[in-house]
């Protein structure tokens, strides 16, 4: 079941990977709705704890759950571009946080850090330069690269996995219906 799992989630990573604009929007909705139920699940536990102390912080962050679902939602080419713009950020300052401790702490991986921070920072700087039209793949692409590299894994697991059962089993005692016997 995980090799065919994983064989699903290898054709929908290609796929996405061909229409990145489609994977960008299809993630953009799919996380909408998961903020929108999460909300509501947020807020009948809310409901369901309200003597406790934390009733209103629960009741708040399910509120926001609730509103950021419908907007992400009702605008997913716009929240699409927001969450381009914070993944550029976040790769720019880590880049430069990688490129500047590298350099400062000189550590045994200096080598990878190095090539690790200034691959964030041209990552982050080649996003930014092309934003907001660098939103209608760079989520997309990122969605599908995770949905490939999960599949393969979930492959490699079941088809291994299978392997090593057989290799297990083979050296185990069976009965006269070819159970294991215990």
């Amino acid at each position: 079941m995980l090799a065919v799992l994983g064989a699903v989630l290898v054709v929908g990573g290609l796929v996405g990977l061909f229409y990145t604009a489609f994977a960008t929007l299809t993630s953009m909705l799919l996380f909408g709705w998961l903020l929108l139920v999460g909300g509501f699940v947020g807020l009948l536990h809310a409901v369901e704890s309200r003597k406790e102390g934390y009733f209103w912080l629960a009741v708040v962050v399910a509120a926001l759950n609730i509103a950021a679902g419908a907007v992400v939602i009702r605008h997913p080419v716009e929240s699409a571009e927001a969450l381009t713009m914070f993944a550029a950020l976040l790769f720019l300052t880590g880049g430069v946080f990688r490129l500047v401790g590298s350099v400062v702490v000189r550590g045994p991986q200096f080598g990878w850090t190095l090539l690790q921070g200034a691959f964030g920072l041209l990552l982050g700087l080649l996003v930014l330069f092309e934003w907001p039209s660098s939103s209608l793949y760079v989520l997309g692409t990122f969605f599908s690269l995770a949905l490939l590299f999960d599949g393969l894994g979930l492959l490699a697991i079941g088809v291994g996995g299978r392997r090593i059962v057989h290799m297990v089993s083979a050296d185990l005692p069976e009965d006269d219906h070819g159970r294991l016997r215990k």
